[in-house]
């Protein structure tokens, strides 16, 4: 008991004495909060390339702080926001873009999910649709024999 209580210790004072190592730095708190708001508004357009299901204003990821400086930068040097969009969607593609437009391309990202299911529940139809028409004799039969499983009713 004192040996697991003593490995608890030293445990413990490891993981509390590189905690603070792991530990993001804070960002300084900007001054300008509607800069702040347009760096946000696009950034939650814009896919994390490492996450790749996370925008890059969710994203912790390196690459994401790289590409919310990026917009930031770009934002203070006059650039609208459609052209800090189409820089990024020109270096990365379609992919960046959160919400990709529908075009050729990207069809098969719009069109896919509801063809599969349109897909899955047709075939369900049919297999359905065949099994009610065949013969008591094409499944198996009880077995009559077998002990009877109140659970299972």
């Amino acid at each position: 008991m004192r040996k697991i209580l003593s490995r608890l210790v030293i445990s413990l004072a490891w993981a509390f004495s590189f905690g603070g190592a792991l530990a993001a730095e804070a960002l300084p708190a900007s001054d300008n909060p509607a800069l702040d708001a347009r760096v946000m508004k696009i950034s939650s357009e814009l896919r994390c390339l490492v996450c790749q299901n996370e925008t890059i204003a969710a994203s912790h990821a390196d690459l994401a702080v790289d590409l919310r400086r990026q917009v930031r930068e770009m934002l203070q040097n006059g650039q609208n926001e459609q052209q800090v969009i189409d820089y990024m969607t020109a270096r990365y593609g379609d992919f960046v873009l959160y919400r990709p437009p529908f075009k050729a391309l990207t069809a098969l990202l719009w069109i896919g999910p509801a063809a599969m299911v349109v897909v899955g529940l047709g075939t369900l139809f049919v297999v359905l649709r065949r099994r009610s028409r065949l013969a008591d004799e094409a499944f198996e039969p009880d077995d009559k024999d077998a002990p009877h499983d109140p659970h299972l009713s």
